[in-house]
């Protein structure tokens, strides 16, 4: 039986689930510390910590580059691995100092050369670095998590647990128009459809 396409993917779990709205935050900075506090843990959790983020105005990275780790360690202790996340927010509040405290400024590097400088923050991996770049950068780069890997597998284009991140990424990059408003409702929708269907069959067009 021959593979459906990823765009034919794409259709069926969009007309299951129509748009996502993804990244569910307000500003970029918010998204960015999102993607760091989402590793390891459900979103709800995420939401406990930005919550407390913001109640103590500390939802900028000119706080955090200045608040002491433990305590910042404390105000997300709901999303997990809290002295890990707040060694990493603490890092990437450094790199964004030394690019003049400017999203702006550190998002005007070409993909390749922003998603390097991602990746030397301690405590962001390849899918971070891509949640980051997506969504709050706009890059047309594909996110590949877990639900990614298992569908893919599901449906006979790789080998869930052998396959590299970047032989994914680019496999979708390869199908894929370089599109930031399908690659972010792609993504979106398979996150939907791996937490709503946790062992079930992918039903394609």
């Amino acid at each position: 039986m021959a593979k459906p396409s990823l765009l034919s993917i794409y259709q069926s779990l969009a007309a299951e689930y129509g748009p996502q709205h993804w990244w569910p935050a307000r500003t970029r900075t918010e998204m960015i510390i999102g993607s760091i506090l989402t590793q390891n843990t459900a979103w709800t959790n995420v939401e406990k910590a930005l919550s407390t983020l913001r109640k103590n105005s500390a939802l900028n990275f000119q706080t955090l580059e200045k608040t002491p780790a433990d305590q910042i360690a404390e105000w997300i202790r709901p999303a997990g691995y809290f002295n890990q996340k707040a060694a990493c927010l603490k890092a990437f509040a450094a790199v964004l100092k030394e690019s003049g405290g400017s999203i702006d400024r550190l998002f005007r590097l070409e993909t390749p050369d922003l998603r390097k400088q991602l990746l030397g923050v301690k405590g962001i991996g390849q899918e971070t670095a891509d949640c980051i770049l997506l969504y709050a950068a706009k890059r047309s780069v594909f996110v590949v998590d877990a639900y990614t890997r298992r569908l893919l597998a599901q449906v006979g284009y790789t080998r869930e647990s052998e396959t590299s991140y970047e032989a994914i990424s680019m496999l979708f990059a390869a199908a894929l128009p370089a599109d930031v408003q399908l690659y972010n409702e792609f993504h979106a929708l398979i996150v939907r459809w791996g937490k709503d269907h946790p062992k079930s069959k992918l039903k394609t067009v």
